[in-house]
């Protein structure tokens, strides 16, 4: 019985001269160590050969619309995980290593999944029925003897204050204006 070792593979370009590029490669890079996740960086502005090979192996539906992928790209071995945005939302919803398709480690709130499900058509189709339930959620009736409240348009206390500190913070802001063009033209 041999356990062979998935390595997560982080396409990066090393001389990018996007700032953008940049700050979403080390915010991938610096979560990946942050969680002592074992990965590899291939640097594709360096090196045709993984520029190649990122280029095509990123699914045609997650290629922009020009079709060329910019970094990072990540993927388990050679099955593609996703970019930035697909990271970042794993990120957020605590689900990371489903994302790398690693196991978790004890006591994490974040299940296993199959890379084949979390980038075909069950993904999909979980978010279809994800949505489907959201819509069917409004749209039920209020249970009986539920009141339906009305929206109105009436403007509640709170809101007329906000607007009442927004305003003196305006005049404010105006009468401070004035005071110097007063001092200036004393001058």
């Amino acid at each position: 019985f041999c356990v062979t070792k998935m390595v997560i593979k982080v396409f990066l370009a090393t001389s990018s001269g996007s700032t953008a590029i940049k700050k979403k490669q080390q915010d991938v890079v610096g979560f990946l160590e942050a969680l002592k996740v074992d990965y590899t960086q291939l640097d594709i502005a360096c090196n045709e050969e993984n520029r190649m090979w990122m280029r095509q192996n990123v699914p045609t539906e997650m290629k922009p619309s020009n079709g060329i992928p910019l970094p990072p790209q990540i993927f388990n071995d050679d099955n593609y995980c996703g970019d930035y945005d697909t990271f970042f939302n794993a990120k957020e919803d605590n689900t990371v290593y489903s994302f790398l398709g690693l196991p978790p480690p004890p006591g994490s709130k974040d299940k296993e999944v199959p890379v084949e499900e979390r980038n075909g058509e069950t993904q999909a189709e979980e978010e279809q029925a994800a949505d489907r339930e959201e819509e069917e959620a409004e749209e039920e009736a209020p249970a009986d003897g539920d009141e339906e409240v009305e929206e109105t348009d009436e403007v509640t206390e709170e809101e007329a204050e906000d607007d009442r500190d927004e305003e003196e913070l305006q005049s404010e802001g105006e009468e401070d204006v004035e005071e110097e063009e007063q001092e200036e033209e004393a001058e």
